[in-house]
């Protein structure tokens, strides 16, 4: 129950929270943020792919926030695997933006609810398999759209899943 109120709590902030809007080094952040999921981690090793990322612009503390949410989440769902896979890059844009993508080789998801996969205490496993409040995605797309982006996500019951955001690069 703490858990819960103190992410509810994380997710009304974010929304609060006065955006300190920079040029923001996603390639430093995401290899922070690996470190610090990384840490005390336990079950299979990872492998990481993780390609050049270019700087966008944005509250570096709330980007940290979402990034921490997407690569958790992805480390979460990979820990039944024997080889886990995660992998974070950049995909192609036609209107200038950055879309960044975080892969996991996971158990992934039923493409039927992709749509629940960002909601507030929407869950597509059962808290005994995994851990988790329902909230992280949910705070992934607040910050996302707070920033003038997007999320969205693919995926397959147990081929993984990939999810996307968009930022304003630098």
């Amino acid at each position: 129950m703490g858990r819960l109120i103190d992410d509810l709590l994380e997710f009304s902030r974010t929304g609060r929270a006065e955006l300190h809007t920079t040029t923001v080094d996603l390639q430093s952040l995401v290899d922070d943020v690996r470190r610090e999921c990384l840490d005390g981690l336990e079950g299979p090793p990872v492998v990481w792919k993780v390609s050049p990322l270019p700087p966008v612009q944005g509250d570096r503390s709330l980007l940290r926030l979402a990034l921490v949410n997407l690569v958790a989440n992805a480390l979460k769902l990979t820990r039944t695997r024997a080889h886990a896979v995660v992998e974070i890059g950049e995909t192609p844009s036609d209107d200038g933006t950055a879309v960044i993508f975080v892969r996991d080789n996971g158990v992934g998801f039923d493409a039927r609810y992709v749509e629940k996969l960002f909601g507030v205490f929407q869950r597509l496993h059962s808290s005994e398999e995994f851990e988790g409040s329902g909230i992280g995605l949910a705070n992934v797309k607040h910050i996302v759209e707070r920033h003038g982006g997007r999320v969205w996500a693919e995926g397959a019951v147990d081929r993984g899943a990939t999810l996307y955001l968009t930022l304003a690069k630098a």
